[in-house]
């Protein structure tokens, strides 16, 4: 299925959660964090400012980011978890 996100929307695909600690010891799933930082897999095409003007966003398809712990809107598209978020909600992209 293909999704095309509208306005400053994102979709983000979050990275796996750390199962173990730096020690080696094994996180259970109902004590992991929730996942911070992720890939873009699509991007729309911008929001309009005052002007009427299409603003294009910062990020791009592909590029990983970090955004907030309870950012967006978890969806499932084709069986994988997945976030849609707007564009503001995202903190930063690893370079």
């Amino acid at each position: 299925m293909s999704v095309r996100p509208l306005q400053d929307r994102v979709l983000v695909q979050p990275l796996e959660a750390e199962t173990k600690t730096a020690g080696g010891i094994i996180i259970p799933d109902t004590a992991q964090e929730k996942p911070q930082e992720g890939k873009v897999i699509a991007v729309g095409p911008g929001k309009r400012n005052e002007d009427g003007k299409l603003m294009p966003p910062d990020v791009k398809k592909g590029d990983r980011v970090l955004y907030g712990k309870w950012s967006g809107t978890e969806v499932q598209i084709d069986g994988k978890q997945m976030m849609i978020m707007s564009e503001s909600d995202i903190m930063g992209i690893l370079g």
